[in-house]
């Protein structure tokens, strides 16, 4: 998916992950050493962003990917390299971790409530609604920090303007007094999307219907493949070293033969 919206060379499609593992794993690279590998990729894929920048900047025939549209759009074409690359790994993470995470939670959480998975396997038509639960489930980014703007209370408590202000995801969407029995999976929820996976406001993910098309089909093409048994999850996962992103480095399964 990024590859197309990117038009990205399909020969480097590894990197984009690669990258975006690099860019969300800083406590991976604490070490003198590991700071400087870790700068060394991040470098990489500036510089190839830049490439692909200044071929498609000034092309006659423009095509409708995004950077075509950063690199010729009136509002965005005079970006500094350092904004571009912030929007750039931006939608790296946004595109990958997010859903990349959300599908192997969606495994481990039916795994962990077979019932559900029977349910789903009985009825594929609920798809629609376990799709926002697994985003809630998971809630794959854990927090986002903001700056406050201007002096504000909140709940009894003081911030001040120019205050650094963490926003805990993953705490919303198990609280009690918003969502009935949050620390349940239930993939028929009544109101499924209820939940901060996505942001709120202005700050609400552009992506968040691409997101959830992209597991709704995997998961349609997942019970058609396999109607009658369901994939199983045969060892523990091993989770990324990582305070923002919250998922897995991998996940053993066993697909049905």
């Amino acid at each position: 998916m990024l590859l197309t919206l990117f038009d990205f060379p399909w020969e480097d499609r590894r990197k984009l992950t690669r990258w975006s593992d690099v860019a969300t794993s800083e406590e991976a690279f604490k070490t003198p050493e590991g700071e400087a590998a870790r700068e060394a990729e991040l470098l990489e894929c500036a510089t190839y962003f830049t490439k692909l920048w200044n071929q498609r900047v000034n092309a006659t025939e423009p095509g409708g990917d995004l950077i075509t549209m950063l690199a010729q759009g009136e509002s965005t074409k005079n970006m500094s390299p350092m904004e571009y690359l912030g929007n750039v790994i931006l939608l790296i993470v946004g595109g990958n971790d997010t859903t990349r995470n959300s599908l192997t939670g969606s495994l481990l959480a039916l795994s962990e409530n077979p019932d559900q998975y029977r349910k789903l396997r009985e009825n594929p038509a609920l798809v629609e609604t376990m799709i926002p639960e697994i985003i809630r489930w998971q809630t794959p980014l854990t927090h986002m920090r903001r700056t406050a703007l201007q002096d504000a209370e909140l709940a009894g408590k003081q911030i001040k303007k120019g205050d650094r202000v963490v926003m805990w995801y993953v705490s919303g969407n198990r609280d009690e007094e918003a969502i009935d029995e949050p620390n349940r999976f239930i993939i028929d929820r009544a109101r499924p999307r209820q939940h901060l996976s996505f942001g709120f406001g202005i700050h609400r993910c552009v992506g968040n219907r691409l997101a959830e098309m992209q597991l709704r089909i995997v998961w349609e093409e997942i019970l058609k493949r396999w109607p009658d048994k369901p994939i199983e999850v045969v060892g523990e996962p091993k989770r990324v070293f990582s305070n923002f992103i919250k998922g897995y480095e991998t996940l053993p399964v066993r697909i049905p033969g």
